[in-house]
């Protein structure tokens, strides 16, 4: 352990952190809870505390907004449900309220506790303070979600924010979220959008509705967590825009949550059968109806930590992740998708297991040039690894000198399903995919290159499960290293000038910031080192592009099949060892040289939007120099 990990761990070892490690101790056991030890005591490569103080709105910026005339403003209603609120915490929320720049709110507070007389006279204080804000006493304390119900019926604004009643929202929370409204609406005005635009909203399920609605229904932002005085800020949770494979793989769009009225009244209030996760359920029930979702990537909530909070002690409240789960699984059942829930060890994070339907065929396509011994060791592994039965390998042939991998195609060629066609034009990577794919019988197409070896025996049924639903093109896998680090575990645009690998060199078992190398999501792509796609997901985006020979053709052919409205999953769950182009040869001649740039300035022509604004499944606070989610650092907000 180095000294400054040493430090960071002796400054932690308050007595609260020690009773709370003996708790994580019993639930993880040893080995699992060093290794969580290990990345909590890890100093931040960006240290959030400055980083944080560098980028929240100043005097200055708050000043303008105050200042700033909206042409057509809403009605914020923010339902805070209150049970026995310390005193501090309550004043402390309300202020933080008080100190919105956007001055269009009520703030709806149902009372749960009227028998606390020392939270009733803060309440008469603030009451006679601002008409904005208004109290009901409630008759008696209904649970969680009764509570917050009261609290969510006693708005009259357009827009509903939800807001814990001893957190605090940043100055500047209902101006970012009227300043995205109104850019929706500058945006809708102004007409339909680009194809991308349409394949983004049919991703959202509400293509057949955007053209009648002038602003989305559900935004979320960025959210911090703070020390119980306040005097800390850590644990950013910097976000993506929507992702609903990681949304059921835990509540990540949590706090600041702000809904219409309107959706609010179609979907329901809270359902008390999800008590401690009733938010998760509230959220997966909005998404799935919501009229258009916006992220706003600042962090503009802050998620107070105390001893009796969620938030700093997650093991006091597993009822709360049973429910999730419950919720995670009747929404399952809502979309029409098989699938059973399981929880991970980690709190408040799940697994999703689609159920395979019926028995598809999957035809496997793997280029190959000499490597006898790579491509022997590749195929054994998919034989005797793979728990799915149907399937086909094409291997592609290209151009191959060695003697031995001609006899050993004699050998294999049309047996257990094995087929060897022949590509006897110069290497392109695209060419020869495209090629094999004329072959293929399958419904799927598995393009697996042959440097690869299968760790577990449902990898080919996880991506094929993803790949069968409705919304989905294409699956990818984790993949590492023979050292057991990653070295694939979905790719981000941008990362590295046009597109790399995230948490590359991550020691296995090791699971990233906010658990993200470890869950189930959607990326804008995946490598085609091992990636399965539907065939019809591969014929609406028209194949790989030939004109991309070696780099990015996977990004590339994954960009065009998002555009077509399917979505990307990476599943972890899928695992391989991958021994990384061992056949290619080094990119080291001025003609290699010359056409990698080629195909550097052919994404920066074709993907310029993307490029500009920021792959949508990062968040444009992170790093793009980096692999593993720091803090960027290169300019303001």
């Amino acid at each position: 352990m180095s000294a400054t990990k040493i430090t960071n761990f002796i400054k932690k070892l308050t007595p609260y952190n020690i009773v709370k490690g003996v708790r994580y101790l019993r639930h993880f056991g040893p080995r699992e809870f060093l290794i969580r030890l290990n990345d909590r005591i890890e100093p931040d490569e960006v240290p959030y505390g400055p980083w944080y103080e560098q980028h929240r709105a100043d005097e200055e910026q708050l000043a303008a907004q105050r200042a700033h005339r909206w042409s057509s403003p809403v009605v914020f209603s923010i339902a805070v449900p209150l049970y026995r609120t310390p005193e501090r915490y309550l004043r402390e929320m309300i202020d933080s309220v008080l100190a919105q720049t956007y001055p269009h709110w009520e703030l709806c507070l149902a009372n749960g506790s009227p028998e606390d007389e020392a939270l009733c006279r803060v309440l008469a204080e603030y009451t006679a303070k601002d008409t904005r804000i208004r109290v009901k006493a409630l008759a008696h304390n209904g649970g969680i979600s009764e509570n917050t119900n009261a609290a969510l019926g006693m708005a009259t604004g357009a827009y509903i924010g939800l807001l814990d009643h001893d957190d605090l929202l940043a100055p500047d929370a209902l101006y970012e979220a009227a300043a995205a409204l109104e850019k929706a609406a500058r945006s809708s005005k102004a007409g339909a959008g680009s194809a991308a635009d349409h394949a983004h909203a049919a991703r959202e399920r509400v293509s057949d509705r955007r053209d009648a609605v002038m602003l989305p229904e559900l935004l979320y932002t960025d959210e911090d967590k703070i020390n119980s005085d306040g005097t800390e800020h850590f644990q950013p949770n910097l976000k993506p825009d929507f992702n609903p494979d990681l949304l059921r793989s835990n509540n990540y769009i949590c706090h600041f949550l702000i809904v219409a009225r309107t959706l609010y009244e179609r979907v329901g209030g809270m359902d008390s059968r999800y008590d401690g996760a009733q938010d998760y359920d509230f959220i997966l029930r909005c998404t799935e109806q919501a009229n258009g979702i916006v992220h706003i990537p600042r962090i503009l909530y802050h998620w107070r930590t105390h001893a009796q909070s969620t938030a700093d002690n997650p093991v006091s409240k597993q009822y709360a992740y049973e429910a999730g789960q419950r919720a995670i699984a009747a929404q399952l059942a809502r979309l029409g998708l098989d699938g059973e829930v399981e929880q991970k060890k980690d709190f408040g994070f799940y697994r999703v297991k689609y159920r395979v339907q019926g028995e598809p065929l999957v035809s496997v396509i793997i280029p190959n040039k000499d490597e006898k011994e790579t491509l022997e060791k590749c195929l054994r592994s998919v034989r005797e690894r793979t728990a799915y039965r149907n399937y086909e390998i094409i291997i592609v042939e290209n151009n191959s000198k060695t003697q031995e991998i001609f006899d050993y195609y004699k050998e294999i060629d049309g047996r257990n399903g094995v087929h060897v066609v022949y590509w006897d034009r110069e290497f392109n990577y695209s060419a020869i995919n495209n090629f094999g794919v004329r072959h293929a019988k399958g419904q799927y197409l598995l393009f697996l290159n042959n440097d690869m070896e299968v760790i577990d025996g449902g990898w080919m049924s996880e991506l094929l499960a993803h790949c069968q639903r409705p919304d989905t093109g294409a699956a990818g896998a984790r993949l590492y290293y023979p050292d057991d680090t990653v070295q694939h575990a979905g790719i981000i645009i941008g990362l590295g000038g046009i597109a790399g690998n995230i948490f590359v060199g991550l020691k296995r078992y090791h699971s990233g910031y906010m658990h993200r190398e470890s869950l189930q999501q959607d990326l804008s792509a995946v490598t085609a080192a091992c990636m399965m796609v539907k065939r019809e997901a591969y014929d609406a985006a028209g194949g790989f592009e030939e004109r991309l020979a070696v780099a990015f053709n996977d990004v590339d052919f994954c960009l065009k099949i998002g555009e077509k409205g399917y979505r990307i999953v990476y599943d972890p769950y899928a695992e391989l060892y991958h021994y990384e182009s061992k056949t290619r040869g080094a990119e080291d001649t001025g003609q290699k040289v010359r056409r990698f740039q080629r195909e550097i300035e052919y994404m920066r022509t074709r993907w310029i939007r993307i490029l500009k604004d920021g792959d949508p499944c990062y968040n444009k606070n992170l790093s793009l120099g980096k692999w593993n989610y720091s803090l960027r650092v290169s300019e303001r907000y």
